[in-house]
């Protein structure tokens, strides 16, 4: 049962998690590259072999920029493959962003910590969105932050990261000896995509996390939910249903692969921006599991409304009843995994978002 699983378990050769979401990866701060105090050695790690509760792979995508509205609009004909997910698994349109922010990196960042973004309050720090080299995740924080991918890493797990934007390298300097393969293509998400599928096959990831920026992309340079827009969505309807295909077609990723679809934020109709985190189009975002395991239903309705609640048109705050959030990603992904959460997380941090009856 997703929640009950609270020993690490090892990760071995033959397992793997993959989720949807989209990201890339940071340079470490002196000393960062070790665990955190209190996380599972390596030893502690490998000796304790706790059946996963479903796949042993977790793939997350992130589709940058995804207002869910294009969705619905352009329907199962013109996105045959993101409704093959919504059909087959457990889903919900109504997920949010994150609070204080709706832009790309702090949203990402929150993706792969789990964490909020405001520093003073025990977030990652990370409120820029442009590429600085040099800069890591720790030094925005003030101290050490640890990753889905420092977990996985720790229990002996390898992990990627592919994304379509430079600012993304962030995570791998944040995390250099967790993340084993960072690639990234500027604005490039064929390329990108074939170079993911290329190492899936290729080689055995726990977490494989793959970034696509294309709707982001068409809407600023031609506005939310225009025509130029919705024919990007469509194009990485087509992207995401290569890397479906490669899954299903391919018995050992067919039979333990989990898949996390998610997106950092929505934008807004007729214009060029999402940065207002108050607006409800740019806090809005889906949030899709499928793949082993997975149950076909809201996942509201799969989860308790006291431990995740739809917030309808509203935008919920830190206290209360939380809705689903692209933060939630990270821990759902080391739950997946029989892993632990990720330490100093936040978001999910019990890991009681569930996706099966």
């Amino acid at each position: 049962m997703l929640g009950s699983v609270t020993t690490p378990r090892r990760i071995g050769p033959t397992t793997a998690v993959v989720v949807l979401v989209l990201t890339t990866a940071l340079s470490l701060l002196s000393g960062c590259a070790q665990d955190p105090p209190g996380a599972p050695t390596r030893t502690a790690v490998q000796s304790a072999q706790v059946a996963a509760p479903h796949a042993t792979r977790v793939v997350a995508i992130s589709l940058d920029g995804l207002n869910p509205s294009a969705i619905t609009k352009l329907g199962r004909t013109r996105l045959p493959n993101l409704y093959r997910m919504l059909d087959e698994g457990a889903f919900t349109l109504n997920a949010r962003a994150q609070v204080e922010q709706t832009v790309t990196l702090p949203n990402h960042t929150s993706m792969v910590t789990s964490r909020r973004i405001n520093r003073a309050a025990g977030g990652h720090g990370v409120t820029w969105n442009v590429h600085r080299p040099g800069t890591t995740v720790q030094r925005a924080a003030g101290h050490d932050v640890s990753s889905v991918f420092r977990v996985v890493h720790a229990a002996g797990g390898s992990t990627s990261m592919f994304s379509t934007k430079v600012k993304f390298s962030l995570f791998q300097r944040s995390w250099p000896v967790a993340v084993d393969r960072s690639v990234i293509r500027e604005q490039d998400d064929t390329t990108l995509t074939t170079l993911f599928r290329q190492d899936l096959l290729a080689n055995t990831r726990a977490f494989a996390f793959l970034h696509l920026g294309l709707a982001d992309q068409t809407g600023h340079a031609s506005g939310w939910m225009s025509t130029a827009y919705l024919h990007a969505v469509i194009k990485l309807d087509r992207l995401v249903g290569q890397v479906l295909a490669t899954i299903r077609n391919t018995p050992r990723l067919r039979s333990s692969t989990f898949v996390i679809l998610t997106s950092d934020h929505g934008g807004t109709p007729g214009t060029t921006s999402h940065d207002v985190a108050t607006r409800y189009a740019n806090y809005r975002i889906p949030f899709v599991v499928w793949g082993v395991g997975v149950d076909h239903a809201n996942l509201y309705r799969l989860n308790s409304p006291t431990q995740f609640k739809d917030p309808g048109r509203t935008r919920p705050g830190f206290t209360g009843v939380q809705p689903i959030r692209n933060g939630d990603m990270a821990n759902l992904a080391t739950d997946v995994l029989g892993l632990g959460p990720v330490p100093g997380s936040l978001w999910n941090k019990r890991q009681r978002l569930t996706w099966h009856r």
